[in-house]
């Protein structure tokens, strides 16, 4: 039994790093292409910087709560004191990227709203 949920343990994690890398894969994609038809076929240079800015920080937000999360679950299944001190600190680091990241994208968002009234 015990094998049993560290394969499942296992395949999960993997999962969630598999997303977290299409996610942010996806978002660089997208962020790309609003540059290059805001930028490069439009006059609008500085607002495509911003709307991919804002594209990539959501990717990037929501991959960081993938990692976070295979993390996590990476070191649930019999962990030592040296295996949760690292996760702390990557939880740590992660968490506060992630709190910037979003503070970063709210300010961006609320001057996009306030150009568009």
């Amino acid at each position: 039994m015990n094998d049993i949920v560290l394969i499942i343990n296992n395949i999960v994690v993997s999962i969630c790093q598999l997303l977290a890398i299409f996610v942010i894969m996806v978002g660089i994609i997208k962020a790309v292409i609003i540059y290059l038809k805001d930028a490069l076929f439009g006059a609008k240079a500085a607002a495509a910087i911003k709307e991919s800015r804002l594209e990539l920080g959501h990717a990037f937000s929501l991959g960081l709560g993938f990692l976070i999360g295979a993390s996590i679950l990476n070191t649930s299944i019999a962990p030592t004191w040296n295996d949760i001190g690292q996760l702390a600190s990557i939880i740590a680091i992660r968490t506060v990227l992630n709190y910037f990241l979003l503070q970063d994208i709210a300010k961006h968002s609320n001057n996009a709203e306030e150009k568009k009234k």
